[in-house]
């Protein structure tokens, strides 16, 4: 069993696409179908449905994915670990991050990575804290950027703070709230809101505010962009609450100061089975040493 044919059946189950799977691999189609159907004959058993409109992982296949995502990623990191030891970075840079992150400059951070580790694959996932953080245990991420309510707690990860900000209350222009400048939650709480969905962090640390000042608020649309978000309160379908140090990078709406706003923390996470070369160099180059350095 070798490696690249794992990588095809990966391919074609990402894909369910001979086709695309060879353009993806840069091989020719035959070549690719040749090595699959090796692979089936040395494990006895097909791992795909093959018919003239579509292509399907048999349960035999369903079964064997896993395995094979493992044992290739294990190798790459293997081979990433061999580079690094004789001073090359190479391998993947896998990030997530939640769409209002602040604490650091995400772009320019892996525009000056690529620069210094051209051969590192990077790719980048957006997405909520709480699947981000998942992502990173099971490996699929190296590193998430966060933003959690100051109660919660990161488990399965290791992790750093990196900054806390403020909510700020977000309403259209011609709003009779743009005009203040400053409401609390008891005033905030007659409006209709724009938010998250129910049980993100970035949901959470609003609805735990409300509920530790004995208020209720009427959550009438529920929207998982940011910029979306922006967009309903600025045709003033209703008000939102968002970081301050991420609410002017919006446009068409107005920001108002919350007295008893609460704080959200941005965080750093990692995974607690070890970093990768590329996933190291990253941190480090973000302030955030290895273990043992600090």
């Amino acid at each position: 069993m070798e490696l690249q044919q794992m990588r095809y059946v990966i391919a074609v189950a990402e894909t369910n696409s001979f086709t695309r799977a060879a353009e993806r691999c840069l091989v020719v189609q035959s070549a690719l179908s040749h090595q699959v159907a090796r692979l089936e004959r040395e494990l006895g058993a097909r791992l795909f449905e093959r018919t003239s409109r579509r292509v399907r992982l048999t349960p035999a296949g369903e079964a064997f994915l896993p395995a094979a995502r493992q044992c290739l990623e294990a190798a790459e990191r293997a081979t990433a670990e061999v580079a690094a030891a004789v001073g090359v970075v190479r391998g993947r840079l896998a990030v997530g991050l939640i769409p209002t992150v602040t604490a650091v400059d995400i772009a320019a951070a892996l525009r000056d990575f690529h620069e210094r580790y051209p051969d590192v694959r990077i790719s980048l996932r957006v997405g909520a804290s709480h699947e981000l953080t998942h992502q990173v245990e099971e490996g699929d991420l190296d590193v998430a950027f966060l933003g959690l309510p100051t109660t919660a707690r990161l488990d399965g990860v290791d992790s750093r703070e990196l900054a806390r900000d403020r909510l700020v209350a977000v309403v259209a222009p011609g709003h009779p709230l743009a005009g203040e400048t400053a409401v609390d939650l008891r005033r905030l709480a007659r409006e209709v809101f724009v938010d998250l969905p129910a049980g993100t962090a970035g949901r959470v640390q609003s609805d735990l505010a409300f509920s530790a000042a004995g208020l209720s608020r009427d959550v009438a649309y529920e929207v998982t962009n940011a910029d979306f978000l922006a967009r309903l309160v600025g045709q003033g379908l209703g008000i939102a609450m968002l970081p301050h140090a991420f609410a002017p990078r919006l446009a068409g709406v107005t920001t108002v100061e919350v007295t008893d706003a609460p704080t959200r923390v941005e965080h750093v996470v990692w995974s607690r089975a070890g970093r990768t070369p590329a996933a190291s160099e990253f941190l480090a180059a973000l302030g955030i040493p290895g273990p043992g350095v600090e």
